[in-house]
């Protein structure tokens, strides 16, 4: 930005500019919506966005919002839209008399915008840190960093999730999460399963082990979306740096024109294999390393 520093205060919400992010600082009033508070502050790289939009809002108000690039923020992620516009944290709300400084501020966000703002791969705004816990209709929820637990409640668990007993789900064998708000029907968290057949997300929520429920004043946003986006991020984190690891395990290794051990080119298409039926290497992949490790016989 061209003045390091400046900060444009709204309603709930203050934007502190600087070089190459804003810092978004929330209220703490009895007005401010929850997830604010719960939030506190967050720092956006401006490498997060995908663009700045300005328009008029209610009573004369003026609203400066920023939208994330998919992938970036795994708060916005989990959310998935579900989120009404008085409780977006991207969204800045100003009197009308701060029209002109605002829309200032939007041409020097859109001008330090990347080049590319289509989706990233990369967590480039820091989730809630854990641990997180919350209580769901029939469960309580906690995420230590690594491992989620649901321990269900005796009062609104169905005989099916107590057959299953409580679960401890490490992240590492999760490929991300399913949040519906609690203010809308069916309200829920489901954990997403590596390697889970899909017909797994038509199990009523009610009824599948991998996924609590929500009800009135079971689940609130400010507490189960943060605790969801952890979760997601940390899934994502341990996903990436097992493909990595896998990626440069199968990278072949050349030393002039040895040729390898039939035994040990089966036992790495095996190990591929499994890599591919995990979902951890995609069929483009799979068939790639196959026919290098082939090529080596």
């Amino acid at each position: 930005m061209s003045r390091m520093g400046d900060v444009l205060a709204g309603f709930h919400a203050a934007w502190e500019f600087e070089s190459d992010s804003v810092l978004i600082r929330y209220e703490r009033g009895i007005r401010t919506p929850r997830l604010f508070q719960a939030l506190g502050e967050r720092r956006v790289p401006l490498a997060a966005l995908a663009g700045v939009e300005l328009s008029r809002g209610r009573r004369g108000t003026v609203v400066l919002r920023a939208r994330p690039r998919a992938g970036a923020d795994p708060l916005m992620d989990a959310a998935d839209g579900q989120l009404p516009e008085g409780s977006d944290p991207y969204r800045l709300v100003l009197p009308g008399d701060r029209e002109t400084l605002a829309e200032y501020y939007a041409d020097e966000l859109r001008a330090l915008l990347p080049g590319d703002p289509g989706p990233t791969t990369s967590c480039l705004v820091a989730p809630p840190d854990p641990p997180r816990q919350f209580k769901a209709y029939d469960a309580k929820a906690s995420f230590d960093g690594s491992t989620v637990t649901f321990r269900w409640s005796w009062t609104g668990a169905s005989s099916a999730k107590w057959k299953t007993g409580d679960q401890y789900v490490p992240v590492a064998d999760l490929a991300g999460v399913e949040w519906r708000s609690p203010e809308a029907l069916e309200g829920h968290l489901r954990l997403l399963r590596r390697g889970a057949p899909a017909h797994g997300a038509h199990v009523p929520v009610d009824q599948d082990p991998s996924a609590v429920v929500f009800g009135l004043g079971y689940g609130p946003v400010h507490e189960s979306l943060p605790f969801a986006a952890a979760v997601l991020a940390a899934a994502r984190a341990v996903g990436g740096a097992a493909a990595k690891n896998a990626t440069e395990r199968m990278t072949p290794v050349a030393v002039g024109v040895t040729r390898r051990d039939p035994a040990d080119i089966a036992d790495r298409i095996r190990h591929l294999g499994e890599l591919h039926q995990a979902g951890l290497v995609t069929d483009e992949e799979f068939a790639a390393k196959k026919a290098d490790l082939l090529a080596e016989l």
